[in-house]
């Protein structure tokens, strides 16, 4: 099984440390790249959180994540447009935070497993995934919150472009890294 993630994380723990704190910054800064919207708002997040899957590896990808997420919980500005704290753990918006180590487990996995960057197709297909993993989750919380269909309305139908476009993005991301 071939994987196309980061030489330089496998080698030591210091080494996976520094993954982890720079994926925690991709993660914040694509957290201010940000279209308000009610009741969740778009992001570049999804984007970020399935490029590192895919470089990372499932599990130090989720790790990175889910250290990303605790950052935003303790109170760092690194959740959607500088939020933080804990009520966003409970509010419209948990559910997606909940998917994102999932997603990144889920590219990192398949990506493990030969849907990478040398394979544009399924590189796109993986990130694809990785998007709908974050809608479905996060609509099933949203779901709970203000009902089923305005969850759909609200909380999918307007990320479904996006992730699209994200996954494109985070495919020919993963390519180009893969030819070097």
């Amino acid at each position: 099984m071939t994987t196309y993630t980061l030489p330089f994380i496998h080698e030591n723990a210091a080494r996976k440390m520094l993954a982890v704190i720079g994926g925690s910054l991709l993660l914040a800064l694509s957290s201010y790249i940000e279209v308000p919207m009610f009741p969740v708002p778009i992001t570049m997040q999804t984007f970020a959180v399935t490029l590192i899957g895919a470089l990372y590896g499932a599990r130090l990808g989720a790790a990175t994540v889910a250290a990303w997420l605790v950052q935003g919980a303790m109170g760092l500005p690194v959740l959607a447009g500088g939020a933080a704290g804990l009520l966003h753990f409970a509010g419209p918006t948990a559910g997606y935070l909940i998917a994102f180590p999932l997603a990144a487990a889920l590219v990192g996995w398949l990506v493990a497993r030969g849907w990478n960057g040398q394979r544009a197709l399924l590189a796109f297909a993986a990130m694809l995934l990785g998007n709908a993993v974050c809608l479905v989750v996060g609509a099933a919380w949203l779901s709970l919150m203000i009902g089923v269909s305005a969850a759909v309305t609200g909380g999918v139908l307007p990320f479904i472009i996006g992730g699209v476009l994200k996954s494109a993005l985070g495919a020919a991301c993963l390519g180009l890294l893969a030819r070097k």
